[in-house]
């Protein structure tokens, strides 16, 4: 997963690192993601370095933008950006084979909606991403660090909640999903705490899953280990 547990350390929304929520695991690319990553690096990639974006610069065009942080190794990434080419598409991953099968995938598909970044999610919000630029986030099956001892590690907590509340737009909504009922209770339980959001659920719990997210190997793992899956959606609602 490409973010980490971050604390607020003052009223002015300046945070420090804690705990990673992410053990960086590098893999063995393939030589397809190698290939991918020196071809097709230069039209989507883009890194920290470059500082803040300027959308309409990096896309050439305005239109709504979604971020996706720890897209895995992309797939389902692509098949939303390819669905949706009115929008804007940035994805955030820590795991360089993951990076390299998305810009494979891609390529394939002829995606040009699409941005990619290899880097922590936290430093990418804090220093890369203007507030309320964003019409949509969305984190996919997290790591769900299912022994409690390690809960501490789990992507979604109030603080980062904030961090993502602050780079949406007014309107713009958080889309969470994971195939563990313990993480989907924690979830529910720090987004409905979270000021200023607004649950999209007619029952203030979970929504129906959404047609426009890919049907994941993530879900069909869950579905062989006997587990649902849960999706939540927040709007930003000041």
């Amino acid at each position: 997963m490409s973010s980490e547990h971050i604390e607020q350390a003052s009223s002015d929304t300046t945070f420090r690192r804690k705990i990673r929520s992410f053990v960086k695991r590098e893999g063995r690319l393939t030589k397809g993601q190698a290939a991918a990553l020196e071809r097709v690096w230069p039209q989507l990639g883009l890194t920290h370095a470059q500082g803040p974006l300027a959308l309409e610069q990096v896309f050439g065009r305005q239109a709504p933008t979604v971020l996706e942080i720890g897209f895995g190794m992309g797939a389902s990434l692509v098949q939303m950006a390819a669905a949706a080419p009115e929008k804007n598409f940035i994805g955030i991953e820590v795991h360089r084979p993951g990076v390299g099968a998305c810009l494979m995938d891609a390529e394939q598909a002829q995606i040009t909606n699409l941005r990619v970044y290899e880097h922590d999610a936290v430093e990418i919000l804090q220093d890369c991403i203007a507030d309320a630029s964003l019409a949509g986030v969305q984190i996919f099956f997290p790591d769900p660090w299912h022994k409690k001892r390690h809960h501490k590690r789990r992507l979604i907590q109030p603080e980062f909640v904030e961090l993502l509340r602050q780079k949406l737009a007014v309107g713009g909504v958080l889309h969470l999903a994971t195939d563990w009922e313990n993480y989907a209770e924690h979830m529910l339980e720090v987004m409905s705490a979270a000021p200023h959001w607004r649950n999209l659920s007619a029952d203030n719990t979970y929504i129906p899953r959404p047609e426009e997210r890919p049907y994941t190997k993530f879900e069909k793992r869950g579905e062989r280990l006997g587990h649902g899956v849960w999706d939540l959606k927040f709007e930003r609602v000041e």
